[in-house]
């Protein structure tokens, strides 16, 4: 087993004279990595924390209605766009979804208008059931599908009726243009945020 890995660091290893040109190389890609990473806050997506979807700005009507609406104590950003019948697939829809986000957000991509993808729209449909799954079988077209096996339940989403929960018709940031929601904290580290001591780098005479 030490032959065979001695012999494959040997074969992938680069000639002796572009060792440093590579591993300087490598170096330079890993730090630029971890700097684009930091920048797109891409750790943040791993959280339920709503204040993520302020890491794009036009997402700021969308926080500052959920802030004001029905749902605010009950739901998170996360509870209602992400599905929960697994654990695979609430990570791997989570995961795609925060590294479209992040490549937007760091490369200014993100658009005026916010429009959901249908597959965001089928995450949402399958989370209003889940949680007002009482309700949502007492309506006719539930119960009239219960009791027929013939039929099924009608694909059709909640928000087509209920437009304006729990975000209001949000359409733009001319939406609520005085909204008032947390500040981004900066991607420059404290020390460099903090103003110069004048008094110390220049005396008075």
């Amino acid at each position: 087993m030490k032959l065979n890995l001695r012999h494959l660091i040997r074969q992938i290893s680069p000639p002796p004279k572009w060792r440093i040109p590579v591993l300087f190389l490598l170096a330079l890609l890993t730090g630029l990595g971890g700097l684009t990473l930091h920048l797109a806050r891409a750790t943040s997506y791993f959280s339920d924390d709503p204040l993520t979807c302020l890491n794009c700005h036009v997402m700021r009507s969308q926080f500052a209605t959920w802030q004001r609406s029905s749902h605010t104590r009950v739901a998170t950003c996360n509870d209602c766009h992400v599905p929960h019948d697994s654990f695979i697939r609430h990570y791997a829809f989570k995961a795609q979804d925060g590294l479209r986000h992040a490549f937007m957000f760091t490369f200014r991509l993100e658009p005026q208008v916010i429009r959901i993808k249908s597959a965001g729209a089928g995450v949402v449909r399958e989370n209003c059931i889940r949680c007002h799954r009482q309700l949502v079988e007492q309506l006719p077209m539930y119960k009239f599908a219960a009791a027929s096996p013939r039929h099924r339940v009608p694909d059709k989403s909640c928000v087509e009726c209920h437009a304006g929960t729990p975000h209001g018709r949000v359409n733009s940031l001319a939406s609520v243009p005085m909204v008032r929601v947390p500040r981004l904290t900066p991607a420059a580290p404290a020390w460099l945020m903090q103003p110069r001591n004048r008094a110390a780098v220049d005396p008075e005479p």
